[in-house]
């Protein structure tokens, strides 16, 4: 055995050192494959040695060319993520200035004064046209009494038209619009704490317009529930609430947007000047929610004549006008 894996080991190092011997022939055919793949003119300078050969400078790339800025493209993409493609807005803003009462009423006018002149024109051609056949100017005869008097027939329908079109002209405008009604502030962002309390002040608003609009009109029994100095010391003190509340909400927005760009260490203290700052909006809420509660307590009692509910009305005004005074302080 030992024999044998002696005579393997020897025919092992015998080959190896054939293929050693060849390692020239080797390398001298590589060098002709490379050859093959060399430019003519740089065979000569490929056989010199590598220290020799002179270091070339990396050829300079052309400049890659800029992409232009796309502020356009990238509002159009922002908007059509936020779901308002940017010809949709365009086509409603249209129509919405299209259906505006003032626009209506100016079309209106348009069109009426422009009826107006074709009537007044045509009143005038006939008139002409019957002054002319009365007074004998066509020379024909008897047929000129019977074009008078067409003329002077059509005379009279065109000017009626005419004058039924400048009372109408005149009625439109004389008329006076009513006021539109103010747009409602918008809410908060969603990642705001301020978002919710917001909304439900916008939806006591709605439940607080509705009780004080019934509270001003008269019972089935023909009496007032509450009178009307009562009411609009209501309504007059919720809109300083709502005013005050608003104003508290943009203070915490104010906070959040430092709070965000303001370092790691310092974002716990305005944290807790924003959690007391919602607390504070919440007790304000809960006092406008105690005016609408009134509100509807009044409401539904003032069938029965009662006189609590009127009371607690103006006890929960009173209450919510010095919240107000306070809230207005703060923000």
């Amino acid at each position: 055995m030992g024999q044998g894996r002696r005579k393997d080991f020897g025919e092992f190092t015998a080959k190896l050192e054939k293929h050693i011997e060849k390692l020239p022939d080797y390398a001298q055919r590589a060098q002709e494959k490379l050859q093959r793949y060399i430019p003519p003119s740089e065979q000569g300078s490929s056989s010199r040695p590598a220290q020799s050969r002179p270091v070339q400078p990396p050829r300079p790339r052309p400049p890659m060319p800029q992409m232009p800025a796309m502020p356009k493209i990238s509002q159009q993409l922002t908007s059509m993520a936020s779901g308002q493609i940017p010809v949709v807005a365009e086509a409603k803003a249209k129509w919405a200035r299209w259906n505006e009462p003032a626009a209506k009423l100016e079309r209106q006018k348009r069109r009426t004064s422009r009826a107006l002149t074709f009537w007044i024109l045509l009143t005038i051609l006939c008139g002409l046209y019957a002054f002319v056949a009365g007074a004998g100017l066509l020379k024909a005869g008897q047929a000129d009494v019977l074009q008078a008097i067409a003329g002077g027939a059509f005379t009279v329908i065109f000017g009626t038209f005419g004058v039924k079109s400048g009372l109408r002209l005149r009625t439109l405008k004389r008329t006076v619009l009513p006021a539109a009604p103010a747009a409602p502030p918008p809410l908060p962002p969603a990642r705001s704490v301020a978002r919710a309390p917001m909304e439900r002040l916008v939806e006591s608003e709605a439940s607080l317009a509705e009780l004080l609009r019934q509270l001003s009109q008269p019972t089935s029994l023909g009496t007032m529930p509450v009178s009307e100095i009562a009411v609009a010391d209501a309504r007059t003190t919720a809109a300083e609430a709502a005013q005050a509340l608003r104003g508290l909400a943009g203070r915490i927005q104010a906070i959040e947007r430092g709070r965000d760009s303001a370092p790691e260490r310092e974002r716990g203290a305005l944290d807790a000047a924003i959690k007391q700052l919602r607390e504070q909006l919440e007790d304000g809420l809960d006092g406008y929610g105690g005016l609408v509660a009134a509100a509807g307590h009044t409401v539904a009692a003032s069938s029965d004549g009662m006189t609590s509910s009127k009371e607690s009305l103006s006890d929960a005004t009173d209450k919510l006008a010095g919240l107000a005074m306070a809230l207005r302080e703060l923000s």
